[in-house]
């Protein structure tokens, strides 16, 4: 079974050939701020975080599904995270600035790491079905992280394009104490929850290891 990755991250491509899966890569094209306002628009409300994640991975997999359909055979897996400290969504800092502002506040505290996976049944060519959930991990950045410590981390240029501002399998991962969940879920793909939506399309997830690297 060909595993399909709606999204070029390095981490998720990490994440998926350490488990023994070798995707092929898409790379989505989707107006996140506009499909995410439209959305929140029909409903009436602000999306929770947990739904965003879903939808926005939702998005991404229909997207690569539109335009490489005739590509595919497989499962088609979208995915997005968002990293959140009191509640306050924390993306990506972009700046050294906000990344050790981010770094300051998280020292001592714990976070919590949403993971949305949406996954569309794509085998013989045409959509069989599709399935999404969200998995869930917290995060304690150790207390005495000292401020040379941030400084030097912030310096690497490491946290600047990461939800949250922090690695877990890089080289943050000295000062995360603690985490509840599925480490995989903080990297930004949930392996337990790739598996169970695998499973409720009716496919068994041995059946995604060690996938030849050619169509």
């Amino acid at each position: 079974m060909r595993l399909y990755l709606a999204s070029t991250s390095p981490a998720r491509l990490s994440v998926l050939r350490g488990a023994g899966i070798e995707p092929i890569c898409f790379s989505p094209d989707v107006d996140e701020d506009a499909a995410v306002a439209a959305r929140e628009a029909e409903l009436g409300r602000a999306l929770s975080a947990p739904e965003l994640t879903e939808y926005l991975g939702r998005l991404k997999a229909e997207d690569v599904v539109a335009r490489h359909g005739h590509e595919i055979d497989g499962l088609v897996l979208g995915g997005d995270s968002m990293f959140l400290l009191d509640g306050e969504i924390l993306g990506k800092p972009h700046l050294p600035e906000v990344a050790l502002a981010r770094s300051r506040q998280h020292r001592g505290r714990t976070g919590v790491l949403h993971s949305g996976h949406w996954v569309i049944d794509h085998t013989g060519g045409t959509v069989q079905g599709a399935a999404g959930g969200v998995d869930t991990a917290t995060v304690t950045l150790a207390a005495d992280v000292s401020d040379a410590e941030l400084d030097a981390y912030v310096a690497s240029g490491e946290p600047l394009e990461l939800a949250g501002g922090f690695a877990i399998d890089g080289l943050a991962g000295a000062f995360i104490e603690r985490i509840e969940g599925a480490p995989s879920c903080v990297i930004g793909l949930s392996l337990p929850e790739l598996r169970r939506l695998v499973v409720r399309l009716g496919h068994s997830y041995p059946e995604l290891w060690n996938a030849p690297t050619g169509l």
